[in-house]
């Protein structure tokens, strides 16, 4: 019997942390029919794969007091805003009844003012505390409201209303500071699709009306003036431009447009008007579909998130159960003061909430991920950011990632009666039937030359991948190949092997053109170096990347011309896509965590068998958004060390926040067992850990520049 799974995402305005994550799970994941729970805390969603009725699920929500409803999987989530303003007024109000209380204890005023004063502060600022706590009750889970809340009780239960007032005060303020931290992180992201304008202009029926930019359909013509941004992903129909796409790409330098380019929604038109059809709907632009993929890599927890957030799930029920053990046993045991134990265990319930220790991960990352995006890298996950800080290999495909991925004829040497000329006609043939990359340098080339190929005909036209090509003219069989190909087939010479010596030592790669059993002439082909490959390379090094390896299918003698420019550990030349399979299992057995960089379409197994694919050249590549874990939009390599940088630097905030916070809790609660602290300072203390955790997190957001050209000492 096939299962009726449905995926529906929810939005839940009062999901703040892990610890409510943990109430809900706890709640759905016992009820039949639920099958998988994913989380984005920051954007407050939830996404659900059940087989029961939806309505069975918003019931069970609303049990625990959290009201939920659907959203479109797909749609940022930039139209939710956290209402903080409840939060916030009844913060503001705790804390100015707890003042007033303190001014009235300090004029020795009644005592009933002051203790009214405090008690209504404990009213106001913890009745929203109090149902969670009850909520939590219920569902069996020892959360951080019911800690605050019982700490609470126990302290009016022994007089100490000020106290009580003080712990639920500075709970609300984390709370507070908590949920704005939050919505700062969204803030960032949201920020990304403000970019895109909300209307665009188009040109119905020859009239030109302004629309919402959700009424637009493909294949609509949109006028774009110059100091515009473009509202929709399109192909330009007419006028010329220069874009700048740095909001894409992270690269200020503008991009020339004219007919035939594609221009992407959210990037700034400089100059000319352009007149552009339509190519993706609005929620389909490469814009929203980076926001998309930030907000589903949210989902994708770092393993030290879901380390903390584990911890904290035991954590907190073992503090508990020592708090009850310090309030009894002494009393019990040793006939000692039941008050002044129980005081101790009402701080040890207080430091026992997890509030620094499990926001330490999530506004890291989120901050990070942001900054990538900023800068045109869009990295898929926490997992990936933590692993780029653990990268001890690269490898580097070479065609496209270290060379431009531009081809171009250079040499021409006939070995025969034949011209330059008709030499490259044929071998021009052969290659423009083939998807190789190399056929781009032949069709530049005769069109620069005026030579036209379409009077040749080829039969039994056979690609030999990764070595060359084959056919039939006239009553011939000629082929074009590598210079593996020439040996394969016995027709080297000493005379032959010297010319293709000479042009791999200047790294072209070799094309010979066979006619039967004789080599027509030699072709040398060079693929430019990326401009910012050997400074790239240089950074890896400083970084401490052991080991830099190129993956080619070209001859190792290019290859290995190639590398020596660039500075690389390693070079594997002459490999078929499969074998660069076994070169990266080799690479992971070696070193550990390896890292493949590539185009993200001919390198599609070698990205996915590495710990960590990144493709290069992202923007309007469906394929490489969709399967890369790391997208460099901009065929920047310099953006590969900036990359591993961030990695280590989030991870090293990351541990600073987690010593930060366990550092707080195991003074405070040495210093509870032993009497020496009061509730006030140990909430204080946690408040202060939480507020020092957030801060931190939120660095990532503000750097510029992560790599400054001097390499971090030691290791993250």
């Amino acid at each position: 019997m096939e299962s009726n799974i449905t995926e529906t995402t929810l939005h839940l305005s009062d999901l703040c942390c892990a610890t409510e994550e943990q109430l809900i799970r706890q709640k759905l994941e016992r009820k039949r029919g639920v099958h998988g729970l994913e989380f984005d805390v920051i954007n407050r969603r939830l996404r659900v794969k059940h087989e029961t009725a939806l309505s069975d699920i918003l019931q069970s929500l609303n049990e625990i007091g959290f009201k939920a409803e659907p959203v479109a999987s797909d749609k940022p989530s930039g139209l939710h805003h956290r209402p903080v303003s409840m939060l916030l007024v009844s913060t503001v109000a705790s804390g100015s009844l707890l003042l007033m209380g303190g001014i009235f204890s300090w004029l020795g005023s009644p005592e009933i003012l002051s203790t009214g004063a405090f008690i209504l502060s404990i009213v106001v600022g913890g009745w929203n505390i109090a149902l969670k706590a009850l909520k939590a009750v219920r569902n069996r889970s020892l959360d951080m409201n019911f800690l605050m809340a019982l700490a609470a009780i126990g302290a009016i239960a022994i007089g100490e209303y000020a106290e009580g007032a003080a712990v639920i005060f500075l709970f609300a303020l984390s709370l507070l500071l908590e949920s704005m931290s939050v919505d700062r992180s969204q803030r960032a992201i949201q920020s990304l699709m403000k970019l895109s304008p909300l209307t665009a202009r188009i040109r119905r029926n020859a009239v030109e009306t302004e629309v919402s930019v959700e009424e637009v359909a493909i294949g609509e013509t949109v006028i774009i003036r110059p100091g515009e941004r473009i509202p929709l992903d399109g192909t330009v129909q007419h006028g010329s431009s220069t874009i700048d796409e740095s909001s894409l790409t992270g690269e200020s330098i503008p991009v020339p447009k004219q007919p035939g380019s594609h221009v992407f929604a959210g990037t700034f038109n400089q100059r000319g008007a352009l007149e552009v059809v339509t190519t993706h709907r609005s929620t389909d632009s490469t814009l929203a579909r980076i926001v998309h993929l930030i907000e589903e890599a949210q989902r994708k927890k770092a393993p030290s998130q879901s380390f903390i957030e584990s911890f904290a799930r035991y954590y907190t029920p073992a503090v508990f159960l020592l708090a009850i053990g310090i309030a009894l046993a002494p009393p019990l045991l040793y006939a000692q003061p039941f008050g002044d134990w129980f005081y101790r265990a009402l701080v040890l319930l207080v430091i026992a909430c997890p509030c620094a220790l499990v926001i330490s991960t999530p506004v890291t990352i989120v901050s990070a991920l942001t900054n990538a995006a900023r800068r045109g890298i869009l990295v898929k996950g926490g997992k990936y950011l933590e692993l780029l800080a653990r990268v001890r290999s690269v490898a580097l495909d070479k065609t496209g990632t270290l060379t431009q991925g531009k081809p171009r004829v250079t040499d021409i040497v006939p070995l025969n009666s034949l011209s330059p000329r008709e030499l490259l006609r044929i071998a021009a043939a052969l290659e423009l039937k083939s998807e190789h990359h190399l056929a781009g340098a032949f069709l530049e080339k005769i069109q620069e030359e005026g030579v036209t190929v379409d009077d040749i005909p080829i039969d039994q036209f056979t690609s030999m991948t990764g070595r060359g090509v084959r056919g039939i003219i006239g009553s011939a069989s000629y082929l074009a190949g590598n210079h593996q190909l020439i040996e394969e087939m016995g027709l080297c010479s000493p005379d032959l092997e010297t010319i293709f010596s000479r042009l791999e030592a200047e790294g072209k790669t070799v094309v010979a053109l066979a006619r039967d059993t004789e080599v027509l002439g030699v072709m040398g082909i060079v693929d430019p170096l990326r401009s910012e490959s050997q400074k790239a390379i240089q950074e890896l090094h400083a970084l401490g990347v052991e080991n830099i390896t190129m993956l080619t299918g070209d001859n190792r003698g290019t290859a290995e011309a190639l590398a020596k420019q660039v500075n690389l550990h390693e070079t594997k030349a002459e490999l078929l896509p499969d074998q660069k399979l076994a070169v990266i299992s080799d690479l992971q057995r070696r070193y550990g965590v390896v890292a493949m960089v590539g185009d993200g379409i001919n390198d599609a197994p070698a990205l996915a068998s590495a710990d960590i694919g990144i493709a290069m050249g992202g923007v309007g590549s469906d394929t490489a958004l969709e399967t890369a874990d790391v997208v460099l939009m901009n065929d920047d390599l310099s953006k590969l060390p900036y990359s591993i940088t961030l990695g280590k630097r989030a991870l090293r905030i990351i541990k600073q926040n987690i010593v930060v916070a366990l550092l707080t809790k195991a003074v405070f609660l040495m210093l509870g067992v032993f009497g020496m602290t009061s509730l006030w300072l140990a909430i204080l203390a946690d408040d202060g850990a939480t507020l020092v955790v957030i801060l931190n997190s939120l660095r990532l957001l503000k750097h510029k520049e992560l790599y400054s050209g001097t390499p971090p000492l030691g290791q993250p």
